[in-house]
């Protein structure tokens, strides 16, 4: 019997996503790049029928809440204003590519502290715009939602879930050397292969005032943070190196890429007047729209040494020297320019959704990274072959010449990243698909507490066993100390002279 095309593909959709009612998911998003990742999968969430409805600060500048198609917004008041989020993020920008260059190790640390502290303060308005709302918490408990999905670099998600009762689905890059998925996740972590830090958990104590005052008992964030159901980890083994998984984790990194679309008729004529030589992309990404004078101008006296077109998305103010064969863009097709044929290679700051573009359509690279988890980023691409590292602040023209010579007339950088491709693609599921199916799953479930490992009750000695080493120590030193004192007894009764017998003598 031969199945009809349309029923073959009802058949694989079910196996792929089971049956799930129409659900009620509730959303608690991030700025920036995370929101570009994370809106495909809302957008295919409502295309299963279910209803998507998305925290919407007052204050955000890059997340299209006007009207949107595939999700309702709640919106709420945040006592900042988007000046406020505009101001904050251009003096962390500030200190990334430019002040941090010029300061010692200790100017460097008290600088970052300083930072971080009001980063802290800064996230703690969206979780007073929510949390301390009457009526936005009325309409939130009135919904009654099935599954909560939440991004956890803006913090007061896990705190939501518990207060509201609903499971919750975690979507993240990493933390801090996969501190959070260490400590909070429970994820087995020897340290002789698996990198980790420490540090970063005294920095948690703030969120866990705020969660403590909030709920009237003690707590954390570690503890509500253990409480995901599923965690959805936005990168997968042609990025990642292996390491022991929980079965509530679940890597599918570049759910957001695919295949590239045509271009627009003036991108792709001027694609064509490339030749044989082809293109190259740059993009630092969302957050830098600026770079310096002597920043923007080092870079396009590179481009301009080399025999590839230049596609450059930039805001700024337009480099003094710029080259016949650069243009620049305020927007570009990034995934559709990568799928192209002729692009040679991506000069990219190296933020986790342009890199797996770059893998997806097989592009090496030209990493520069700046701050986040960028540089992390590109010390895997780099150990993997697929890309070259550079230095931001002592970036010279020939520096970036060089870099792009290296990655293209190299043939070994291009299979590298070809490698990587098929890794990425040689998967039962797509990434996308398979995402939807466990926040599905935890829907059907009501939850997937069964996933989780039982150490989350657990504390310190106990996950260590150090009550059982320290019992079976102490059994054992009381056998050796009665094998000991019988031992002496024994020795002294046979060594003993009998009275009678000294007598006769």
């Amino acid at each position: 019997m031969k199945l009809q095309p349309n029923l073959l593909l009802l058949t694989a959709a079910v196996l792929v996503f089971g049956d799930v009612d129409a659900g009620n998911v509730l959303v608690w998003p991030t700025e920036g790049s995370h929101w570009i990742n994370l809106r495909p999968l809302l957008e295919t969430l409502f295309d299963r029928g279910h209803n998507v409805t998305v925290l919407g600060p007052s204050a955000t500048l890059f997340m299209d809440l006007r009207d949107p198609a595939h999700y309702s917004i709640l919106h709420f008041n945040m006592s900042i204003s988007k000046k406020d989020v505009q101001d904050f993020i251009e003096e962390f920008l500030e200190f990334a590519m430019h002040e941090m260059h010029h300061m010692n190790v200790v100017q460097k640390h008290i600088t970052f502290y300083k930072l971080f502290s009001k980063k802290q303060d800064f996230f703690l308005t969206y979780c007073d715009g929510v949390l301390k709302s009457p009526s936005v918490m009325a309409k939130l408990r009135q919904q009654k939602f099935d599954v909560f999905l939440v991004d956890p670099f803006y913090p007061c998600g896990e705190l939501l879930a518990e207060v509201l009762a609903v499971p919750f689905v975690m979507t993240q890059r990493f933390s801090y050397a996969h501190t959070v998925e260490r400590w909070c996740g429970q994820t087995p972590a020897p340290p002789s292969y698996v990198p980790g830090d420490v540090v970063a958990v005294s920095q948690w104590k703030t969120y866990d005032t705020y969660f403590t005052d909030y709920l009237g008992r003690p707590t954390s964030y570690c503890e509500l943070m253990g409480k995901a159901d599923i965690w959805l980890i936005r990168t997968y083994w042609d990025f990642e190196y292996p390491r022991p998984l929980l079965p509530n984790f679940i890597y599918v990194g570049g759910l957001h890429c695919r295949p590239a679309k045509p271009l627009p008729q003036d991108l792709e004529e001027f694609v064509q007047s490339s030749g044989d030589d082809g293109i190259v992309v740059f993009s630092l990404g969302s957050f830098i729209r600026n770079l310096t004078k002597e920043r923007s101008n080092v870079i396009a006296s590179a481009f301009g040494q080399i025999p590839q077109k230049v596609f450059w998305k930039y805001l700024g103010e337009k480099p003094d020297n710029l080259a016949p064969n650069t243009r620049i863009y305020d927007w570009i097709p990034q995934n559709d320019l990568l799928g192209h044929p002729k692009t040679r290679a991506f000069v990219t700051h190296g933020g986790t959704n342009g890199v797996y573009e770059a893998i997806y359509h097989g592009v090496p690279m030209v990493g520069i990274p700046i701050f986040a988890d960028q540089t992390d980023n590109m010390v895997h691409m780099k150990a993997k072959g697929a890309a070259v590292f550079l230095n931001f602040n002592s970036l010279q023209a020939q520096d970036l010449v060089d870099a792009l010579k290296t990655v293209i007339n190299d043939p070994s950088y291009k299979e590298s990243v070809m490698r990587l491709s098929r890794i990425h693609h040689d998967r039962p599921v797509k990434p996308l698909d398979e995402a939807v199916f466990w926040i599905e799953y935890v829907m059907r479930n009501k939850g997937a507490g069964h996933l989780r490992v039982a150490s989350h009750s657990l504390n310190w000695y106990q996950y260590h066993s150090l009550d059982v080493l320290v019992f079976l120590i102490s059994i054992l030193a009381l056998v050796f100390y009665i094998i000991i004192r019988t031992c002496s007894f024994l020795i002294r009764r046979c060594c003993r002279t009998p009275k009678h017998k000294s007598k006769r003598e």
